[in-house]
């Protein structure tokens, strides 16, 4: 299984969680075998910067993931996820690794618009 969480870094499993998925410098993808993390690349996002609706989940989903992890994320960028194939969950805190962690063990939360995305509409 591979999944994909957002990053403020580019230390890989030591970066902080990134709070805004679109905004994210870095996706770190991580492989998991049997529970475990296996290996893991970080990549830049192409999109930090400026991105239509619909092209990270794309983007993600290219790169195989089956799941992507946020602090944060929009309404929008979830439905596009799930039209994708690739389930989301948000809710993310801490470095990667811990947000894996939490996501592996059932203490993260599923997918949620963040409050901020609400209130701006986008949820």
């Amino acid at each position: 299984m591979k999944i994909a969480v957002t990053a403020e870094t580019d230390q890989g499993l030591e970066s902080p969680v990134a709070q805004h998925f679109g905004h994210a410098p870095y996706f770190v993808l991580a492989q998991l075998e049997n529970g475990a993390v296996k290996s893991a690349e970080v990549i830049t996002n192409p999109f930090a910067e400026s991105h239509e609706p619909g092209q990270i989940p794309t983007f993600i989903q290219e790169q195989g993931a089956e799941v992507m992890i946020s602090g944060g994320m929009g309404g929008r960028a979830i439905a596009f996820f799930q039209q994708a194939g690739v389930q989301t969950a948000t809710g993310a805190s801490g470095t990667v690794n811990q947000a894996l962690q939490a996501y592996l063990s059932g203490t993260l939360p599923g997918a949620a618009p963040c409050a901020e995305s609400v209130a701006h509409g986008h949820g």
